[in-house]
């Protein structure tokens, strides 16, 4: 294995006794089977090990068959990959989230999933200013938990959750702490103080629309593509080595072969002048959902 896979292919030890690995391969918008099939296709033979899907992303059947083929390709078993998937609050009946989880298991054709998230801490057609919303995440946790004592999931977590939702669930977990929480993170919208409070709680941070969204926005920021040109690399390697070098997880989103390559390749360290200048940007823009108003 090359020096970038075994850099790449760091696990972090979570809370619930499981490895993630550092780097995986996002699905959102992947929904052609044929699509599908070539980007893991690429992924695996590249060394991803990390798949993150979801239930709005309706792929998950697609990612199964998929997999049902090419881990023998690749000469992989199912234990040798990670899947993530989540799913939003739904108000509709307490048992709802049992089914969810089924239905993604049978459709990603496993007999477990290694993570699990709740996607949103609304409910889906609620206000995000209802007070309301507590009770739907209750019992979303509540769910998530009991699936996870069925042997449905391994771990489970939370995604887009501020520290106040994090200390609401804390307070009231069912045994089971998150651990992970998955967050728009980039050089134009981190929080120092969520990092903090995810770390000293044992909680895995890892980020999404690392490039800023579909916009892609940073990639052509003017301090990234400098710091790039100065260490002779490409600028959406440096926005993820950025998060991954303070041991932040990465689920970039790509189809080609090339840019799933490149995602990977992540063999280097950035100076820490440069990251502190990456980290300490003028300009702040959130470019994906925003948890904020959430009660």
């Amino acid at each position: 294995m090359s020096v970038s896979k075994l850099s790449a292919c760091k696990n972090i030890l979570l809370n619930s006794g499981h490895q993630i690995p550092l780097i995986g391969l996002g699905t959102y918008l992947i929904t052609e089977p044929e699509t599908v099939h070539s980007a893991l296709d690429y992924a695996l033979g590249a060394g991803y090990r990390h798949i993150d899907t979801a239930t709005c992303y309706k792929n998950e059947l697609q990612i199964g068959n998929a997999l049902k083929e090419l881990l023998p390709k690749h000469n992989l078993s199912r234990e040798d990959i990670f899947i993530t998937s989540k799913f939003i609050p739904d108000p509709i009946y307490e048992d709802y989230v049992l089914d969810i989880v089924e239905t993604s298991v049978r459709k990603l054709q496993v007999d477990f999933i290694d993570l699990y998230l709740v996607h949103w801490p609304a409910a889906k057609g609620i206000s995000m200013h209802s007070p309301e919303n507590a009770k739907f995440r209750d019992v979303a946790w509540k769910g998530l938990v009991g699936a996870q004592k069925k042997g449905l999931l391994r771990s489970i977590g939370v995604s887009n959750y501020l520290p106040r939702h994090l200390d609401e669930l804390l307070a009231n977990s069912y045994g089971i702490p998150p651990a992970v929480n998955q967050v728009e993170w980039h050089p134009h919208h981190h929080s120092p103080e969520l990092l903090e409070y995810c770390e000293k709680k044992n909680i895995f941070l890892q980020a999404y629309s690392s490039f800023g969204g579909g916009t892609g926005f940073l990639t052509q920021d003017p301090v990234v593509k400098d710091v790039a040109k100065r260490l002779g690399k490409k600028e959406s390697q440096v926005l993820l080595r950025w998060a991954t070098q303070k041991n932040i997880g990465v689920i970039p989103k790509a189809r080609s072969k090339q840019h799933i390559e490149d995602n990977f390749a992540l063999d280097f360290d950035i100076p820490e002048e440069d990251m502190k200048t990456l980290s300490n940007m003028e300009h702040r823009e959130k470019y994906s959902w925003n948890p904020d108003p959430i009660n």
